[in-house]
């Protein structure tokens, strides 16, 4: 008997999945490219972040119309950020697209020097796991693929 076993990408390309690079970065974390109301970003893909962020910084690059939030966020440290909120943006991951998404900003200054003391390129923000949710994401960790569902 000879079993022919499909790749995952083909299987999920079968199942109307968007296939998309990441890029191992040294802090162990994977970058992806994305569009923000269509201008390019360097984001990182964090599955332990609930929604996904930019840092309040760069409102005007991406075109973000916000107003502050009731969200407060939090991370591996013990202060609390205060986030701005912002609606109706549209964000595209590879081939993958969503409209009206939401996007809190927050300053991400700490990140981006944690980064710094690594020697690793600056973030725009964070892919997380509400874009995971919203397309039904699947990581191949071993081919460094996000995968999401149009």
């Amino acid at each position: 008997m000879n079993l022919r076993i499909q790749p995952l990408s083909d299987f999920l390309r079968n199942k109307s999945y968007f296939r998309i690079k990441m890029h191992a970065i040294a802090s162990n974390h994977f970058k992806i490219i994305s569009k923000i109301n269509g201008v390019k970003g360097v984001f990182i893909l964090d599955t332990g972040a609930s929604s996904t962020f930019i840092d309040i910084s760069l409102k005007d690059k991406f075109k973000l119309k916000s107003k502050t939030s009731l969200i407060e966020a939090s991370g591996a440290g013990p202060n609390k950020l205060t986030t701005q909120l912002s609606k109706n943006n549209s964000i595209k991951i590879g081939s993958w697209r969503s409209e009206k998404f939401q996007i809190l900003l927050i300053d991400l200054s700490n990140v981006n020097n944690a980064f710094a003391s690594i020697k690793t390129q600056a973030v725009d923000g964070i892919i997380g796991a509400d874009i995971l949710k919203t397309g039904n994401g699947i990581l191949d960790y071993e081919k460094r693929y996000l995968y999401l569902k149009y």
